[in-house]
C-alpha cells in the first residue's frame, strides 16, 4: 500500500476564516457575491487528509460555487454560536448541514469548548450529583468522559444519553430555523474499530432524532460510508509520518467521490435551473 507521507499543510485549500468568524474552515476562500451552496460540518466535510473533499467535486458538477465551511473537530455548537458562518449559510441557495455527534454539545450535564467542540471543559452540578465518585478534572475529551461514565454505570449513563439527544434536537432545530429551512441534512454514517469506545459515527444520533428534524428541512441524505481503513482507501491521502493512526479513522478520497455522487443527485433538483 502506498500513501503520501507529507504534511497535511500540503493539501489544496489552506484553512481560512470568513469575516469575524474565529473558526478555521477549509479553503480556498470564495467570493460570496455569486449564488452558492454552503456546507456546514466537521472533519468529514472539511476533508481532513484528503486533497479534494466532496465539496470540491460538487463545485464543478453543480455549476455553482460551493462554500466549504467544514472545520476539523467542529461540532454543532461551533456553528450554532457563530453568527458569521450562520449568516453565510443563510445566504446560500441551499445549505448542506452535517448531522454531527450528540456528544460534542454543551448541555445541562457538561460544557464543551466553543469551537473545538470535542474538548470537555467543565462538569455541571447535575453531572457531579449523578456521578459523585468521579473526578472530572481528569477528562479533556468528551468521548473519554462518556466512555468512563458508561463503564461506571450503564443505568445512570442512560440519563446522560437521553439529555444529550434532547439537547441535540433542540440545537439542531434552532440552527435549521436560523437557516430558514433551506437545508439538506447529511447523515454521514460509518463504523470505526471496536476500540473507538463509541464506534458508530455520528455518536448517539439515531433514526428517531433524524425523523424529529425531517419536517423542518428539505430532505435528509442518509449515506453509509466506510473509514479509510475499512475501505482500504488510504492510498492518495496526504498526512505526516505520525498521522497514519488518525488518517485510518477518516474518510478517504474514494469515499469522498461516492458522497459527491449522492449529494449531486439530491442537490441538483433543489437549485434553480439556468
Amino acid at each position: 500500500m502506498s500513501y503520501e507521507l507529507k504534511s497535511a499543510g500540503a493539501l489544496s485549500g489552506e484553512p481560512c476564516r470568513y469575516g469575524e468568524s474565529r473558526l478555521l474552515v477549509r479553503g480556498p476562500q470564495r467570493s460570496l457575491a455569486e449564488p452558492y451552496v454552503a456546507f456546514l460540518g466537521g472533519t468529514e466535510v472539511y476533508g481532513r487528509f484528503v486533497e479534494f473533499p466532496f465539496v470540491d467535486s460538487l463545485q464543478g458538477r453543480l455549476g455553482v460555487d460551493c462554500i466549504n465551511l467544514g472545520s476539523v473537530n467542529a461540532g454543532l455548537d461551533s456553528f450554532a454560536q457563530d453568527e458569521t458562518l450562520t449568516g453565510i449559510a443563510r445566504g446560500a441557495q441551499v445549505s448542506v448541514l452535517q448531522m454531527l455527534g450528540a456528544q460534542n454539545i454543551s448541555n445541562p450535564y457538561y460544557r464543551v469548548h466553543p469551537r473545538r467542540n470535542d474538548r470537555f471543559l467543565q462538569a455541571q452540578p447535575a453531572l457531579k450529583a449523578l456521578y459523585p465518585e468521579v473526578d472530572f478534572t481528569e477528562f479533556h475529551f468528551n468521548k473519554h468522559l462518556l466512555c468512563t461514565l458508561r463503564d461506571i454505570s450503564g443505568q445512570r449513563f442512560e440519563q446522560v444519553r437521553e439529555q444529550l439527544q434532547r439537547s441535540w434536537i433542540e440545537r439542531m432545530s434552532r440552527l435549521i430555523e436560523a437557516l430558514e429551512g433551506r437545508v439538506l441534512l447529511l447523515w454521514l454514517r460509518y463504523h470505526l474499530e471496536a476500540d473507538a469506545g463509541f464506534p458508530d459515527e455520528p455518536v448517539l444520533v439515531d433514526r428517531a432524532m433524524a425523523d424529529a428534524l425531517r419536517p423542518k428541512v428539505q430532505g435528509i441524505l442518509e449515506f453509509r460510508a466506510e473509514s479509510a481503513a475499512a475501505a482500504r482507501d488510504i492510498a492518495g491521502m496526504v498526512f505526516g509520518q505520525m498521522e497514519l493512526p488518525a488518517a485510518r479513522h477518516m474518510i478517504g478520497p474514494k469515499e469522498h467521490l461516492r458522497i459527491a455522487d449522492a449529494l449531486a443527485g439530491c442537490l441538483e433538483p433543489m437549485l434553480p435551473r439556468k
